[in-house]
Protein backbone atom coordinates (compact mmCIF):
# COMPACT_ATOMS: atom_id res chain seq x y z
CA UNK A 1 0.00 0.00 0.00
CA UNK A 2 1.48 3.36 -0.93
CA UNK A 3 1.75 6.35 1.30
CA UNK A 4 -1.62 8.09 1.80
CA UNK A 5 -2.26 11.81 1.30
CA UNK A 6 -4.97 13.86 3.04
CA UNK A 7 -5.37 17.58 2.19
CA UNK A 8 -5.87 20.02 5.07
CA UNK A 9 -9.42 21.52 4.97
CA UNK A 10 -7.97 24.81 6.29
CA UNK A 11 -5.00 25.50 4.02
CA UNK A 12 -4.85 22.62 1.53
CA UNK A 13 -1.46 21.30 2.67
CA UNK A 14 -1.01 17.61 3.42
CA UNK A 15 -2.17 16.26 6.77
CA UNK A 16 -0.21 13.59 8.65
CA UNK A 17 -1.19 11.33 11.49
CA UNK A 18 0.04 12.69 14.83
CA UNK A 19 1.57 9.76 16.80
CA UNK A 20 -0.02 9.11 20.16
CA UNK A 21 -3.29 10.87 19.26
CA UNK A 22 -6.47 10.18 17.31
CA UNK A 23 -5.98 13.14 15.00
CA UNK A 24 -4.36 14.32 11.78
CA UNK A 25 -2.18 17.41 12.00
CA UNK A 26 -1.24 19.92 9.33
CA UNK A 27 2.47 20.61 9.15
CA UNK A 28 1.81 23.96 7.48
CA UNK A 29 -0.89 25.69 9.55
CA UNK A 30 -0.81 23.44 12.63
CA UNK A 31 -4.54 22.70 12.63
CA UNK A 32 -5.66 19.30 13.96
CA UNK A 33 -8.53 17.19 12.67
CA UNK A 34 -9.95 14.30 14.70
CA UNK A 35 -10.16 10.86 13.10
CA UNK A 36 -13.77 9.72 13.16
CA UNK A 37 -14.18 6.19 14.46
CA UNK A 38 -16.11 3.62 12.41
CA UNK A 39 -19.75 2.73 13.14
CA UNK A 40 -20.16 0.11 15.92
CA UNK A 41 -21.00 -2.71 13.48
CA UNK A 42 -17.85 -2.07 11.42
CA UNK A 43 -15.70 -1.82 14.54
CA UNK A 44 -17.07 -5.14 15.79
CA UNK A 45 -16.27 -6.80 12.46
CA UNK A 46 -12.71 -5.43 12.56
CA UNK A 47 -11.99 -7.24 15.83
CA UNK A 48 -13.74 -10.45 14.77
CA UNK A 49 -11.70 -13.55 13.98
CA UNK A 50 -11.91 -14.76 10.38
CA UNK A 51 -12.04 -18.38 9.30
CA UNK A 52 -8.67 -19.47 7.95
CA UNK A 53 -9.82 -22.25 5.63
CA UNK A 54 -12.70 -20.20 4.25
CA UNK A 55 -10.29 -17.39 3.36
CA UNK A 56 -7.95 -19.81 1.58
CA UNK A 57 -10.78 -21.15 -0.56
CA UNK A 58 -12.60 -17.87 -1.10
CA UNK A 59 -13.86 -17.22 -4.61
CA UNK A 60 -11.39 -14.91 -6.37
CA UNK A 61 -14.31 -12.91 -7.75
CA UNK A 62 -15.32 -12.00 -4.19
CA UNK A 63 -11.81 -11.12 -3.02
CA UNK A 64 -10.39 -7.65 -2.83
CA UNK A 65 -7.85 -7.04 -5.59
CA UNK A 66 -5.42 -4.24 -6.25
CA UNK A 67 -3.15 -3.26 -9.13
CA UNK A 68 0.08 -2.22 -7.52
CA UNK A 69 3.67 -1.49 -8.45
CA UNK A 70 5.83 -3.84 -6.44
CA UNK A 71 9.55 -3.12 -6.43
CA UNK A 72 12.34 -5.25 -5.02
CA UNK A 73 15.41 -3.44 -3.72
CA UNK A 74 18.61 -5.01 -5.05
CA UNK A 75 20.54 -3.70 -2.04
CA UNK A 76 18.52 -5.02 0.92
CA UNK A 77 15.82 -7.17 -0.73
CA UNK A 78 12.89 -5.14 0.61
CA UNK A 79 9.51 -5.14 -1.17
CA UNK A 80 8.00 -1.69 -1.75
CA UNK A 81 4.64 -0.67 -3.25
CA UNK A 82 4.25 2.67 -5.04
CA UNK A 83 1.27 4.82 -6.05
CA UNK A 84 -0.16 4.80 -9.57
CA UNK A 85 1.86 6.58 -12.29
CA UNK A 86 5.07 6.30 -10.23
CA UNK A 87 7.71 3.91 -11.56
CA UNK A 88 10.82 4.88 -9.62
CA UNK A 89 11.51 5.72 -6.01
CA UNK A 90 13.98 5.06 -3.19
CA UNK A 91 13.79 2.07 -0.87
CA UNK A 92 12.11 2.92 2.45
CA UNK A 93 14.40 0.46 4.22
CA UNK A 94 17.84 1.49 2.96
CA UNK A 95 17.41 4.52 0.67
CA UNK A 96 18.68 2.82 -2.49
CA UNK A 97 17.06 4.02 -5.78
CA UNK A 98 14.70 1.36 -7.17
CA UNK A 99 12.41 0.86 -10.17
CA UNK A 100 9.96 -1.82 -11.32
CA UNK A 101 6.88 -2.85 -13.29
CA UNK A 102 3.19 -3.10 -12.39
CA UNK A 103 1.55 -6.39 -11.60
CA UNK A 104 -1.92 -7.34 -10.35
CA UNK A 105 -2.22 -9.25 -7.08
CA UNK A 106 -5.08 -10.41 -4.88
CA UNK A 107 -4.66 -8.97 -1.41
CA UNK A 108 -6.58 -9.11 1.85
CA UNK A 109 -7.04 -5.69 3.36
CA UNK A 110 -5.94 -5.28 7.00
CA UNK A 111 -8.73 -5.14 9.57
CA UNK A 112 -6.76 -3.64 12.46
CA UNK A 113 -3.92 -1.17 12.84
CA UNK A 114 -1.72 -0.36 15.81
CA UNK A 115 -1.18 3.42 15.49
CA UNK A 116 2.20 5.09 15.97
CA UNK A 117 2.67 6.20 19.58
CA UNK A 118 6.27 7.46 19.40
CA UNK A 119 6.83 10.69 17.41
CA UNK A 120 9.81 11.33 15.19
CA UNK A 121 11.71 13.40 17.79
CA UNK A 122 11.46 10.62 20.39
CA UNK A 123 12.53 8.00 17.85
CA UNK A 124 15.58 10.09 16.91
CA UNK A 125 16.45 10.40 20.60
CA UNK A 126 16.20 6.63 21.07
CA UNK A 127 18.41 6.10 18.04
CA UNK A 128 21.03 8.62 19.19
CA UNK A 129 21.10 7.18 22.73
CA UNK A 130 21.55 3.70 21.30
CA UNK A 131 24.50 4.85 19.19
CA UNK A 132 26.09 6.44 22.25
CA UNK A 133 25.72 3.25 24.30
CA UNK A 134 27.61 0.95 21.92
CA UNK A 135 30.78 -0.62 23.29
CA UNK A 136 33.73 -1.20 20.97
CA UNK A 137 32.16 0.86 18.19
CA UNK A 138 34.43 2.79 15.77
CA UNK A 139 35.16 6.28 17.11
CA UNK A 140 33.48 8.03 14.16
CA UNK A 141 30.38 5.79 14.08
CA UNK A 142 28.09 8.00 16.16
CA UNK A 143 28.71 11.04 13.96
CA UNK A 144 28.60 9.29 10.59
CA UNK A 145 25.66 6.98 11.33
CA UNK A 146 23.45 9.69 12.80
CA UNK A 147 24.17 12.22 10.06
CA UNK A 148 23.74 9.68 7.26
CA UNK A 149 20.52 8.12 8.53
CA UNK A 150 16.93 9.33 8.28
CA UNK A 151 13.96 7.77 10.03
CA UNK A 152 11.05 6.43 8.01
CA UNK A 153 7.71 5.50 9.58
CA UNK A 154 6.42 2.21 8.17
CA UNK A 155 3.44 0.02 8.98
CA UNK A 156 4.48 -3.63 8.65
CA UNK A 157 1.97 -6.39 7.83
CA UNK A 158 1.39 -9.18 10.35
CA UNK A 159 -0.90 -12.18 10.71
CA UNK A 160 -2.29 -13.33 14.05
CA UNK A 161 -3.68 -16.85 14.41
CA UNK A 162 -5.97 -18.51 16.93
CA UNK A 163 -5.95 -22.30 16.79
CA UNK A 164 -7.30 -25.38 18.55
CA UNK A 165 -4.60 -28.07 18.33
CA UNK A 166 -5.24 -31.77 19.00
CA UNK A 167 -2.04 -33.82 19.01
CA UNK A 168 -1.64 -37.61 19.08
CA UNK A 169 1.75 -38.78 20.27
CA UNK A 170 3.86 -41.80 21.14
CA UNK A 171 6.87 -41.75 23.40
CA UNK A 172 8.61 -43.14 26.46
CA UNK A 173 8.21 -42.39 30.16
CA UNK A 174 11.39 -42.61 32.25
CA UNK A 175 11.32 -43.42 35.98
CA UNK A 176 14.57 -42.79 37.82
CA UNK A 177 15.98 -45.09 40.47
CA UNK A 178 19.28 -45.26 42.34
CA UNK A 179 21.78 -48.11 42.75
CA UNK A 180 24.95 -48.45 44.78
CA UNK A 181 28.12 -49.19 42.82
CA UNK A 182 31.45 -50.38 44.18
CA UNK A 183 34.70 -49.11 42.70
CA UNK A 184 38.41 -49.15 43.54
CA UNK A 185 40.83 -46.22 43.84
CA UNK A 186 44.54 -46.10 44.65
CA UNK A 187 45.56 -44.00 47.65
CA UNK A 188 49.25 -43.71 48.57
CA UNK A 189 50.00 -46.71 46.39
CA UNK A 190 47.34 -48.91 47.99
CA UNK A 191 43.97 -49.92 46.56
CA UNK A 192 40.85 -48.82 48.43
CA UNK A 193 37.26 -49.93 47.86
CA UNK A 194 34.59 -47.24 47.82
CA UNK A 195 30.89 -46.95 46.92
CA UNK A 196 28.81 -44.37 45.14
CA UNK A 197 25.16 -43.78 44.28
CA UNK A 198 24.36 -43.89 40.55
CA UNK A 199 21.11 -42.81 38.92
CA UNK A 200 19.50 -45.11 36.36
CA UNK A 201 16.25 -44.90 34.45
CA UNK A 202 13.58 -47.49 33.62
CA UNK A 203 11.71 -46.69 30.39
CA UNK A 204 8.06 -47.49 29.66
CA UNK A 205 6.06 -46.89 26.46
CA UNK A 206 3.61 -43.98 26.47
CA UNK A 207 0.96 -42.73 24.07
CA UNK A 208 -1.95 -40.33 24.22
CA UNK A 209 -3.71 -37.24 22.92
CA UNK A 210 -3.25 -33.68 24.18
CA UNK A 211 -5.26 -30.53 23.62
CA UNK A 212 -3.84 -27.00 23.19
CA UNK A 213 -5.53 -23.71 22.42
CA UNK A 214 -3.56 -20.75 21.08
CA UNK A 215 -4.56 -17.09 20.95
CA UNK A 216 -2.99 -14.36 18.79
CA UNK A 217 0.10 -16.22 17.59
CA UNK A 218 1.89 -13.34 15.88
CA UNK A 219 3.69 -13.87 12.55
CA UNK A 220 5.44 -11.17 10.45
CA UNK A 221 4.05 -11.07 6.90
CA UNK A 222 6.99 -9.04 5.57
CA UNK A 223 10.21 -10.27 3.98
CA UNK A 224 11.82 -6.83 4.03
CA UNK A 225 13.35 -7.25 7.49
CA UNK A 226 14.92 -10.33 9.14
CA UNK A 227 12.46 -12.32 11.28
CA UNK A 228 14.83 -12.52 14.26
CA UNK A 229 15.18 -8.74 14.26
CA UNK A 230 11.40 -8.32 14.21
CA UNK A 231 11.00 -10.91 16.98
CA UNK A 232 13.34 -8.84 19.17
CA UNK A 233 10.83 -5.95 19.02
CA UNK A 234 8.18 -7.99 20.85
CA UNK A 235 5.99 -7.82 22.80
CA UNK A 236 3.57 -5.63 20.88
CA UNK A 237 0.70 -3.88 22.64
CA UNK A 238 -1.96 -5.62 20.55
CA UNK A 239 -4.86 -4.56 22.83
CA UNK A 240 -4.21 -1.00 21.57
CA UNK A 241 -5.12 -1.95 17.99
CA UNK A 242 -7.98 0.00 16.42
CA UNK A 243 -10.16 -0.68 13.35
CA UNK A 244 -8.20 0.00 10.18
CA UNK A 245 -8.61 3.52 8.81
CA UNK A 246 -6.56 5.12 6.03
CA UNK A 247 -6.19 8.21 8.22
CA UNK A 248 -3.69 6.44 10.49
CA UNK A 249 -1.49 5.91 7.42
CA UNK A 250 -1.32 9.60 6.49
CA UNK A 251 2.33 10.61 6.34
CA UNK A 252 3.52 7.01 6.65
CA UNK A 253 4.15 4.04 4.38
CA UNK A 254 2.23 0.76 4.73
CA UNK A 255 3.78 -2.36 3.24
CA UNK A 256 1.62 -5.09 1.69
CA UNK A 257 2.20 -8.63 2.91
CA UNK A 258 4.77 -10.80 1.13
CA UNK A 259 4.15 -13.87 3.34
CA UNK A 260 0.80 -15.37 2.32
CA UNK A 261 -1.91 -16.39 4.77
CA UNK A 262 -1.10 -20.08 4.26
CA UNK A 263 2.67 -19.56 4.59
CA UNK A 264 2.06 -17.52 7.71
CA UNK A 265 0.24 -20.36 9.43
CA UNK A 266 3.19 -22.64 8.69
CA UNK A 267 5.37 -20.19 10.63
CA UNK A 268 2.74 -20.02 13.37
CA UNK A 269 2.90 -23.83 13.69
CA UNK A 270 6.64 -23.53 14.37
CA UNK A 271 5.89 -21.09 17.17
CA UNK A 272 3.25 -23.39 18.64
CA UNK A 273 5.38 -26.55 18.69
CA UNK A 274 7.32 -25.81 21.94
CA UNK A 275 4.04 -25.34 23.84
CA UNK A 276 2.64 -28.56 22.34
CA UNK A 277 5.82 -30.45 23.30
CA UNK A 278 5.56 -29.14 26.86
CA UNK A 279 1.97 -30.38 27.09
CA UNK A 280 3.00 -33.80 25.74
CA UNK A 281 5.84 -34.14 28.24
CA UNK A 282 3.48 -33.20 31.06
CA UNK A 283 1.02 -35.81 29.85
CA UNK A 284 3.71 -38.53 29.62
CA UNK A 285 4.76 -37.78 33.20
CA UNK A 286 7.56 -39.55 35.05
CA UNK A 287 11.04 -38.17 35.61
CA UNK A 288 12.11 -38.11 31.97
CA UNK A 289 10.27 -38.10 28.67
CA UNK A 290 11.03 -38.99 25.07
CA UNK A 291 8.67 -37.90 22.28
CA UNK A 292 8.93 -40.51 19.52
CA UNK A 293 6.22 -39.24 17.17
CA UNK A 294 3.42 -36.70 17.09
CA UNK A 295 0.69 -35.63 14.69
CA UNK A 296 -1.28 -32.43 15.16
CA UNK A 297 -4.73 -31.70 13.79
CA UNK A 298 -6.25 -28.21 13.85
CA UNK A 299 -10.08 -28.44 13.93
CA UNK A 300 -10.43 -24.66 14.03
CA UNK A 301 -8.08 -21.93 12.81
CA UNK A 302 -8.94 -18.24 12.69
CA UNK A 303 -6.85 -15.23 11.80
CA UNK A 304 -6.62 -11.44 11.68
CA UNK A 305 -4.58 -9.26 9.33
CA UNK A 306 -3.06 -6.26 11.16
CA UNK A 307 -0.51 -3.48 10.61
CA UNK A 308 2.14 -2.74 13.24
CA UNK A 309 4.24 0.47 13.35
CA UNK A 310 8.02 0.73 13.18
CA UNK A 311 10.56 3.46 12.66
CA UNK A 312 13.22 2.25 10.23
CA UNK A 313 16.59 3.77 9.50
CA UNK A 314 19.65 2.62 7.61
CA UNK A 315 23.20 3.89 7.37
CA UNK A 316 26.32 2.81 5.55
CA UNK A 317 29.65 2.52 7.29
CA UNK A 318 32.68 1.80 5.08
CA UNK A 319 30.37 0.59 2.31
CA UNK A 320 28.32 -1.85 4.43
CA UNK A 321 24.61 -1.34 5.14
CA UNK A 322 23.31 -1.38 8.73
CA UNK A 323 19.62 -1.19 9.67
CA UNK A 324 17.87 0.16 12.75
CA UNK A 325 14.28 -0.83 13.67
CA UNK A 326 12.28 0.77 16.49
CA UNK A 327 8.96 -0.51 17.82
CA UNK A 328 6.89 2.68 17.40
CA UNK A 329 4.60 1.72 20.28
CA UNK A 330 7.04 0.65 23.02
CA UNK A 331 10.36 2.18 21.88
CA UNK A 332 12.16 -1.19 21.79
CA UNK A 333 15.12 -0.85 19.40
CA UNK A 334 16.91 -3.51 17.36
CA UNK A 335 20.01 -2.32 15.55
CA UNK A 336 22.95 -3.56 13.53
CA UNK A 337 26.37 -2.07 14.18
CA UNK A 338 30.06 -2.43 13.26
CA UNK A 339 32.84 -3.17 15.75
CA UNK A 340 36.26 -1.57 16.07
CA UNK A 341 38.98 -4.19 15.65
CA UNK A 342 41.54 -1.91 17.29
CA UNK A 343 39.44 -1.28 20.41
CA UNK A 344 38.86 -5.00 20.89
CA UNK A 345 42.52 -5.80 20.27
CA UNK A 346 43.57 -3.10 22.78
CA UNK A 347 41.24 -4.55 25.42
CA UNK A 348 42.66 -8.04 24.90
CA UNK A 349 46.18 -6.64 25.19
CA UNK A 350 45.33 -4.88 28.46
CA UNK A 351 43.81 -8.07 29.88
CA UNK A 352 46.92 -10.08 28.92
CA UNK A 353 49.18 -7.48 30.55
CA UNK A 354 47.12 -7.52 33.76
CA UNK A 355 47.13 -11.34 33.86
CA UNK A 356 50.88 -11.32 33.28
CA UNK A 357 51.49 -8.83 36.12
CA UNK A 358 49.36 -10.91 38.50
CA UNK A 359 51.18 -14.11 37.50
CA UNK A 360 54.57 -12.42 38.01
CA UNK A 361 53.53 -11.09 41.42
CA UNK A 362 52.40 -14.55 42.54
CA UNK A 363 55.64 -16.08 41.30
CA UNK A 364 57.82 -13.56 43.16
CA UNK A 365 55.84 -13.99 46.38
CA UNK A 366 56.71 -17.69 46.61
Amino acid sequence: MPERSFPCPTCGASLAYEPGTAALKCGHCGSEHEIDGPPPEIAADAFAEHDFRAALHADADNAETSVRLELICESCGAHTQLPDNVTTSSCAFCGTPISGEKKSARILRPKLVLPFAIPTAKARSLYENWLGSLWFAPSDLRKLAFLDASLKGIYLPYWTYDAHAITRYTGMRGIDYWVTQTYTVTVNGRPQTRTRRVRKTRWYPAAGTVDNRFDDVLVPATRSLPKDRLDSLEPWELPRCVPFDDSFLAGFVAESYAVTLDEGFGLAEERMQPAIDTTIRRDIGGDRQIISSKSTNYPTITFKHILLPVWVSAYRYRGKLYQIIINAQTGELSGQRPYSFWKIAFLILVILIVVGIIALAVSLSR
